[in-house]
């Protein structure tokens, strides 16, 4: 006889399903085990929104759905954290939560929740089997929906009947018989029709000032060969959303990053390669952009396209990323564009040597340029083979403008949705996708409160990441001291003064060291690096200045109308 705990197993098995994500509980504690029993490995968290983080990340960084398996009621509760980060970023996530038995519907049965009509909104397919022979075809279907057309979130409900009840062998094989593996190259690639390639390649042709965004769907695209060679090739100045750096690298001189405002106010035609025209990039509205700059969207979801600039309806194409790159490069010819203009290229140059005079600048506690100096040139060496999350608001603005990327996938963080708490799934995630490289997250003191006891996660799975924390004790920055005298005039951003978290993170089984200026930083990272080698986790807890006590808000989104000299 074969249980639906087994049956589902089995079926994940046959999908190509390596790794699942999650927490067990009643009822699907045996779904857990038999996953183990099948040889797929089960990573168990600490908390369903850290462990529905880790499933998306991997589903990033893999392009096949990362799997998640929680409890019904408040485990699903949970996990929507992670379910809607996944849809906004677009990345594929499958959902197994248990739920009540089929008799005991509407009766107040244990964590009970109506888990299809509460999730159906969110996700692209739910579906509850009523049978254990239906199983396999309903997570088939589901697995599937989540990364054919728009990558995204689905789910398949379980109950408590299904998971021990038993069918015979002969039952279990038909019902398994069409299962087969999914991959990433199963998933369907579609071009434009050429006259529509050659309608954007005239209009690059006839900008003044043409630009390229490159957004984090091309890096899911795997489109950083195509990219590369059609900005190479024509000359094209380019700006990466902060997770596409690295597809073309952020090294390339016609990367335009440290000019940002005055590249998007500056260009009259703009080609966006998997990247929205959303809050990132200010809604495409004046006076970031001109008023009448023409929008082209590359993209594989034909519902985005003219989304906050109906005009670019007209020249925008629908089809996969890496095949649309291509075909424009071959359609553009011998084409060059002036690439970067040269008042482009000096505002460059000053904001270079502002950001090197912070990094020099000397006071008397760390400040974020500092740190990220000296991590910088200790990690150099090892970029390659590096991939890096960073978390926290201040950590992670300040972290894109100072590590360069040379490489597509090796920078997480909060995506589109700017999730707080995504930093310790992230990093766990990255480290079973990419076991043979460095997980090194950086994250604010007020970031990592929201996972930091995934650390024990990470050394019970015996997967070593380096922890760089931030610690400026507070939520952007920290207070005055005389303030802690009185908690009732503590600020809302307070944290309390300096916490320990190397002192925690010794009591969960990493090494944790307290640093407070540029050789303690220098001689614990190096240490940590040593000591990944042999799969040992680390954290270091940086104690940085508080910071000036001002307006909360990001730097680059403000809306001061920025200079326009070209």
């Amino acid at each position: 006889m074969s249980t639906g705990a087994k049956i589902i197993a089995q079926t994940l098995k046959k999908l190509g399903v390596t790794v699942v994500f999650g927490i067990v509980g009643i009822p699907i504690v045996e779904v857990g085990e038999a996953f183990i029993t099948e040889g797929i490995r089960f990573i168990s968290f600490r908390n369903e929104q850290s462990a529905a983080y880790a499933a998306s990340a991997y589903g990033y960084l893999t392009g096949k759905p990362g799997v998640l398996l929680v409890v019904g009621g408040p485990g699903v509760i949970h996990a929507l954290s992670g379910i809607f980060n996944s849809n906004a970023n677009r990345w594929p996530l499958l959902v197994l939560a248990g739920s009540a038995g089929f008799n005991e519907i509407h009766k107040g049965a244990f964590q009970e929740l109506d888990q299809i009509s509460f999730l159906t909104p969110h996700v692209k397919f739910a579906a509850r089997p009523l049978s254990i022979e239906q199983i396999p075809s309903f997570i088939f279907k589901a697995y599937k929906t989540s990364f054919f057309g728009t990558p995204g979130s689905t789910y398949i409900d379980i109950s408590a009947d299904l998971v021990e009840d038993e069918i015979t062998v002969e039952s279990a094989t038909d019902a398994l018989a069409s299962i087969r593996s999914v991959t990433v190259a199963d998933v369907p690639r579609f071009l434009p029709p050429p006259s529509k390639i050659q309608l954007v390649a005239q209009l690059i042709k006839s900008a003044k000032n043409p630009l390229v965004i490159i957004g984090k769907g091309a890096a899911y695209s795997n489109a950083h060969q195509e990219l590369r060679q059609l900005v190479n090739n024509h000359n094209l100045p380019f700006l990466p959303t902060p997770m596409a750096k690295g597809v073309v690298q952020d090294s390339n001189p016609l990367n335009v990053s440290s000019a940002r405002s005055q590249a998007l106010i500056n260009s009259d035609v703009i080609v966006l390669f998997g990247a929205r025209i959303n809050w990132i990039l200010h809604f495409g509205e004046a006076p970031r952009f001109q008023r009448n700059v023409k929008f082209v969207q590359v993209d594989t979801h034909a519902e985005e396209i003219g989304n906050n600039s109906p005009e670019a309806i007209e020249h925008s194409v629908v089809g996969d990323i890496a095949l649309v790159a291509f075909a424009l490069h071959s359609q553009l010819g011998s084409f060059k564009s002036p690439g970067v203009p040269q008042l482009m290229k000096e505002t460059i140059r000053k904001n270079n040597s502002k950001l090197i005079a912070k990094e020099n600048l000397i006071e008397e506690q760390l400040n974020y340029n500092n740190v990220y100096k000296t991590l910088r040139q200790i990690m150099e060496p090892i970029e390659k083979d590096t991939i890096l999350v960073t978390e926290g608001a201040n950590t992670m603005d300040i972290a894109r403008i100072s590590f360069n990327h040379e490489y597509p996938k090796s920078k997480l963080d909060c995506g589109t949705n700017a999730t707080m708490g995504v930093g310790l799934g992230y990093a766990i995630a990255a480290k079973i996708a990419e076991p043979e490289k460095y997980v090194i997250a950086i994250e604010g003191d007020s970031a990592f409160g929201f996972s930091g006891l995934e650390l024990e996660t990470a050394v019970r799975s015996k997967l070593p990441i380096i922890v760089i924390l931030m610690n400026n004790s507070g939520v952007y920055h920290g207070t005055d001291d005389n303030l802690y005298e009185d908690a009732t005039k503590l600020p809302t951003t307070a944290l309390s003064k300096e916490t320990r978290y190397d002192v925690l993170a010794r009591s969960l089984g990493c090494d944790g060291t307290l640093v407070r200026d540029q050789v303690e930083l220098s001689r614990a990272f190096k240490t940590a690096l040593q000591n990944y080698k042999f799969g040992v986790s680390s954290l270091i807890n940086v104690i940085i200045s508080p910071g000036k006590i001002r307006k909360v808000g990001f730097g680059w989104q403000n809306k001061k109308k920025p200079s326009s000299k070209l």
